[in-house]
Order: C-alpha cells, then structure tokens, then sequence
C-alpha cells in the first residue's frame, strides 16, 4: 500500500520471475561442477575422502572457536583464539599436503563454487523487479531540489563537482550543514514548489528525505555519495560515478519501490538490533570501528549487559538472539548481520529478517552448518516485532543510531516511493542475491532432455 492507502504498483507489478536464455546451459554446468566436486576427492582417495572432508570440518570449526573466543573474551583466551582462528586452517591445509590432498581439494572446492555461481545464474530472473515495474519519465521536473552533504564519502560532492553539475541541470541546490533538520529542509522545499527531491549523501540522510518524498508523492533521486551506498547499490546505480545519477532527471526512468519503518523513522536500507546496534552507540566507533568493537563487544556477547532480543516475524517467534537485522526486502544471501549481501528486488512488500544466535563455544562451532546450525536464521514477513527486557532498545537504522520504545514494530509501505534512476545504470542485472536451489536446478538441467519444457522444469 503506499502513503495514501491505495496500491502504488498499477501494472508495473512484477509477476512470476522469468528464466534467462541460457539459464538451461548454466544450470547443466552447476549441475556437472557439482558431481565433479563430489567425484575428484573420490577419484583421488576413495572412502577415505570422507575422513578428509570430516578433518575439513573440523578444522572450520576450530577456525570458528577461534573467532567466537577472540569477540567474546579478552586477555589470554582472546589471544588464544586469533591463533586458533589462523593455525585451524593453516594446519588442515598442511596435512593435505602432507599426504597429497591438497591438489584435489583445491580443485573440489573451485569446482563447488563453480557450481554455485553457475546455480544463482541459471535461476537469476530474466529481469530484476526494479526493470518489470519501471515506467519512462515523460516530463522532466520543473523545479528540482537537491539536498547534497559536502562531507558525506569523504568530500565526494567536492571532488566530483556535484553542485555546480546539478545547478547547470537546473537544480536548486541547498548544502547541509551541521545540526540542521534534513526532513524539514526537505518539508519546506515541498512548500515552496519543488517537485523532485534528491539527496547527495550517505544512506540516513537518504532515508530521511525520502520519507517526505512519499508522504507528498513527489519524485526522489538518489545521488550516490556516500561512504557504501548500500541504497544506490541496490538500485543499480554506478557507485564510483555520483554524476551520472543527474541523468535522471532528465533521461530517467520512475520506479515504485518500498519504505521500511521502526516505529516511526524510515529507513531505506536496514534496522539493526542488538550487537551491532549496541557497538554503534559507542562515541568512539566513528573514529576507531575495529578497535571500538573489539573493546566493548565481550560485555555485549558474554556480559551481564548482553542483549536478549525476542522477535515475532509475522507468524514465527525466534528467541534469545545477540542480533537481529530487518531489512527493506530481503537480502539475497546473508554474509551476517553487518555484511547481508544484496537484495534482488525492493518492491515485494516484505522485510528481510537476518536473526543472529551465538551464546557460547559450542553454538559458534555448529555455524559451520550454515543456517541448519540454528545460529543464523533467516526470514522474510510482512510485519516484525522486536523486544527486549527493558523499556527502550537502541537501534541502528540506516546506519544512525537512535533509540526507540520496546517493543518496535517493523513493517513495510509497498510501492510508497516514487525513484527516478537513470534508464542506463550498470547495477540493473545481476544483483547476485539468488540461492542455489538445487531440486530447481536440476529440473531446469533437464529441459535439454525434454525439448520446449526448461521453463515449466524450472518453476
């Protein structure tokens, strides 16, 4: 629904994802890659690869003590766990070589990802959801407004002679300074006439504009400037040319994408709970993030003032968690918390939920197993709630901290933005968010054996 109540999408919805021409011929290579990656060890040791990949394993899962003690502890035991987390590794792969493995199991493993890579491909949609539901800008804006930040990535605005670019396209340009109210500058540019908003600068201040955008359904752009772009990312736009972005304003094309909101703030990318969001408070974290982090993080993993965060995600409860992350769609692949991936399209209506639970050594051990492990749990719902066992819970929304009343409901407003992008932007395919489904892979290898039927195998 967007801001007024009634659905934004019109026909612009995308519908069932569409498999790319070729997809056939990648999903038989994923399927070959993977049986090679089976049958080399064997080839090269027969039963005995099992006891291999079991010494695999196991050494993953010293590398990972290794890691949990080296976060959660200080003094001896964190030292431990940094040599622990190298000599693990390092000592597998020397007993490979020792005995002759280390060849076939380098080239297992480059097959595996071979595999994989050629999986998400074959399944990749035939075009991302923003391409389905975008529409030609037929009238470029009479008087556009742009916010820019000039300290935002490090002085890109500067470098990249983003206002004097933007005022020869036309553009009025306000350049924020410090302690100002970028929601009522954006507020007041509405009042006087402007009809685009755009934002040069990093993913909060993004955010906080383009939450005016939709409540007066007016057009926004995003300039990338700041210092990830998760957003612009997203949206295909070129990270390392801010530039071409102004191209939307006049050959662009609209899309309609999704808000998420905690409580009241907006938030274009991600909320972050507990670990993270906690880290993040620290007044030193801006200047010092890795030494930051490793100060403060055993009191939040392993302390008495370590989070308990509870979440329900529309009908499913996940209890004692260190980090939760609800995202503006879901991502993809999720790396952990603080690195989710991508997201493959930002018009499903449906938040990404990343859910993080590491208690003690033995927990961190099974995050080998991935998201059988219990540890990493992800989910997507139309609502998320979030508490905690006290009144308020600090939450890292778009990368700024604010604090919030407990408990915090999450949800998204579908199709509540109107994006305009530039119709050429490099990002448009091959987000990379796809899994390997395997079972679906399989079926779509098949299509070659099955003449005219690689699209019906595939669904």
């Amino acid at each position: 629904m967007g801001p007024h109540g009634g659905d934004t999408r019109g026909s612009g919805e995308a519908g069932p994802p569409t498999v790319l021409k070729g997809s056939a011929g990648r999903a038989r290579l994923a399927v070959l890659a993977l049986l090679g990656s089976i049958l080399v060890p064997l080839v090269a040791a027969g039963l005995r690869s099992v006891l291999w990949a079991l010494a695999g394993i196991a050494g993953l899962a010293l590398a990972a003590v290794g890691v949990w003690w080296t976060l959660a502890h200080t003094g001896a035991l964190r030292a431990l766990g940094a040599a622990l987390s190298v000599t693990a590794p390092v000592a597998v792969l020397a007993l490979y070589a020792a005995f002759g493995m280390l060849g076939p199991a380098l080239l297992s493993l480059g097959l595996w990802v071979l595999a994989v890579t050629a999986a998400r491909t074959a399944l990749r949609p035939g075009h991302t959801a923003s391409e389905q539901s975008e529409q030609a800008v037929v009238e470029a804006p009479r008087s556009p407004w742009i916010l820019m930040n000039p300290r935002s990535g490090g002085g890109k605005v500067g470098r990249f002679h983003l206002a004097e670019k933007a005022r020869a396209a036309g553009c009025r340009v306000v350049l924020l300074e410090g302690g100002q109210d970028v929601a009522e500058l954006a507020r007041q540019a509405v009042t006087e006439g402007a009809d685009l908003l755009a934002v040069a600068g990093g993913d909060g201040t993004q955010a906080l504009v383009a939450e005016v955008a939709a409540r007066h359904d007016v057009p926004f752009v995003v300039i990338p400037t700041g210092t990830r772009n998760h957003f612009a990312l997203d949206l295909g736009l070129d990270r390392d040319d801010p530039a071409a972005a102004l191209e939307a304003l006049t050959h662009g094309v609209e899309l309609r994408i999704d808000l998420g909101y905690a409580a009241d703030r907006v938030f274009v990318n991600n909320a972050s709970f507990g670990t993270y969001a906690s880290v993040v408070t620290d007044p030193a974290y801006r200047d010092a993030k890795a030494r930051t982090t490793l100060r403060v993080l055993p009191g939040l993993l392993t302390g008495e003032d370590a989070p308990r965060l509870r979440a329900r995600a529309d009908r499913t409860r996940v209890e004692g968690l260190q980090a939760l992350l609800v995202s503006n769609n879901p991502y993809g692949r999720a790396v952990d918390a603080a690195h989710p991936g991508r997201r493959e399209r930002l018009d499903s209506g449906l938040l990404g939920v990343v859910c993080v639970r590491v208690g003690n050594t033995a927990q961190a051990a099974r995050l080998v197993r991935g998201q059988r492990s219990g540890g990493l749990i992800q989910l997507s719902a139309g609502e998320v709630v979030v508490e905690a066992d006290t009144d308020t819970l600090p939450v890292g929304i778009d990368g700024e901290h604010v604090v919030l009343p407990s408990p915090v409901v999450c949800r998204s407003a579908a199709g509540a933005l109107r994006v305009r992008v530039p119709r050429r932007r490099p990002g448009t395919r091959g987000a990379g968010g796809v899994t390997a489904d395997w079972p679906r892979v399989a079926r779509l290898a098949l299509g070659r054996l099955f003449p005219g039927r690689g699209q019906d195998f595939a669904a």
